[in-house]
């Protein structure tokens, strides 16, 4: 099998994240977004790995059990990939997936709980994104997501499924009164233009909005025009803040310069299992609030009873689970590498009346080694790339008699699972828990124990 090649392929099974697996004269070949079922023709684009992968220039045979997709645009957008098979058939293929990472990477003896589904299938996002551009170079203003396997398309995404009405609204509107502009959008290559990103954040429990203009500085604009407008809209929930954020970043990530407040405030408060937390602009904070409710709750069952236990709550972000298990614990101690998460979480344990919290800023792998106290229970949660080395090393060092891995991505989580494994540490339970309905993504939570 040669590159830039298209060949036949019948898909047989499914593998994380996503890819339907086939195999040509013995060479296991991944290909997005197939199916089990279907026999595609694929363009061989790279290798990787020991595997090919591809992707589908042509369904020659469809899988049987394929759904209409709900959203209008899901054929051209490329923020979800699997609505067109129905959710119980996403969470079957999701738990397949999780399982046979496990498999392959021979851990085995542990209790497996199976897949919990998202309390919302639909419009269960807490926050979008959305990006200025347009579907072809020169077209019409656009404002929404990257088109499916193209770097600088853009589709709207008025109609988004994953998000709830304030949302489509808010879009809508910021699109049309730019569109009578004339403003150009942002073109990374050239580094020029002025409209960048609209940013929304909701509290699903709370109802308050906050909004996010972001633009360059290259044309000076009064946004209180747009900001009036947007203040006189119908909500189903409270718009609390309208912010304009300047960006200048040359890469296309969404960062601030400077902040100015066009109305109310720059943050929200949202509540999960009765503790409230302040959400500002770039604070991380789970997308799904009613599955984040679900993850946290698994993770202090799996606790059990700490009242009398030290718990560290690496990678902690603003402090989400390290709070919810303060109430099972005797002390918690949190370590983020992003200050302002930090600030965030020792602000939102003071909120909560929480005394037995502290958050450290800085690098976990570095941190760490000057922590004095000593765990009964450490929590995991690191992002995609999973846990430094350097710190599993000094995680491996403390000795907890507990360990609850929770992971965005199985892939790098049964790796670090196969270093605590060599250490000493046994899988006890694992569960898979979906917090993105109609992607590829699962979180994955672990037990372990020496």
């Amino acid at each position: 099998m040669r590159k830039r090649k298209v060949y036949e392929f019948n898909i047989e099974s499914t593998e994380f994240p996503g890819f339907g697996v086939a195999y040509h004269d013995e060479q296991k070949v991944l290909i997005k977004n197939a199916l089990p079922g279907q026999k595609v023709k694929a363009f061989v684009h790279k290798f990787k790995g020991g595997n090919a992968q591809a992707k589908i220039n042509e369904i020659i045979e469809d899988a049987n059990y394929k759904v209409e997709a709900k959203c209008p645009v899901f054929e051209l957008c490329g923020g979800c990939s699997h609505q067109f098979i129905s959710y119980e058939k996403q969470l079957e293929f999701k738990k397949e997936q999780v399982l046979k990472l496990f498999q392959d990477a021979g851990i085995e003896g542990f209790e497996f709980l199976g897949i919990e589904g998202s309390p919302e299938e639909w419009e269960y996002r807490n926050k979008m994104e959305f990006t200025f551009g347009d579907m072809e170079k020169g077209g019409e203003l656009c404002l929404g997501m990257h088109l499916k396997g193209k770097s600088f398309g853009i589709v709207s995404a008025d109609v988004c499924q994953i998000v709830d009405e304030d949302f489509r609204v808010v879009l809508k509107t910021v699109l049309d009164y730019f569109k009578g502009k004339g403003f150009p959008h942002y073109r990374v290559r050239s580094h020029e233009g002025y409209l960048r990103n609209l940013v929304i954040r909701k509290g699903k429990n709370t109802g308050e909005l906050l909004i996010s203009l972001v633009t360059t500085s290259q044309i000076d604009f009064d946004m209180s025009e747009i900001a009036d407008i947007l203040k006189n809209l119908s909500y189903k929930g409270e718009l609390k803040g309208i912010l304009h954020i300047i960006n200048d970043s040359l890469s296309d990530v969404v960062q601030a310069d400077r902040i100015e407040v066009l109305y109310g405030q720059d943050y929200i408060m949202e509540e999960l299992l009765g503790l409230k937390f302040k959400i500002s602009p770039f604070s991380f904070f789970q997308t799904n609030s009613k599955g984040a409710e679900k993850l946290y709750t698994l993770v202090r069952n799996f606790m059990g009873d700490a009242k009398s236990k030290t718990v560290f709550d690496l990678y902690c972000g603003t402090g989400t689970i390290g709070q919810i298990a303060a109430n099972n614990a005797k002390k918690v101690i949190g370590i983020e590498l992003i200050e302002e998460a930090v600030e965030a979480a020792n602000e939102n344990a003071k909120l909560n009346g929480l005394n037995n919290c502290e958050f450290i800023a800085g690098d976990v792998a570095k941190v760490i080694k000057d922590v004095t106290a000593k765990p009964d229970i450490i929590i995991l949660d690191p992002p995609r790339p999973g846990v430094h080395p350097e710190a599993l090393k000094y995680v491996i060092k403390f000795d907890a008699k507990d360990l609850i891995y929770v992971s965005c991505n199985p892939k790098t989580l049964v790796n670090d699972l196969k270093v605590l494994i060599e250490a000493g540490y046994k899988v006890e339970k694992v569960i898979a828990k979906d917090m993105f309905p109609h992607t590829p993504h699962v979180e994955t939570v672990v037990k372990l124990y020496k």
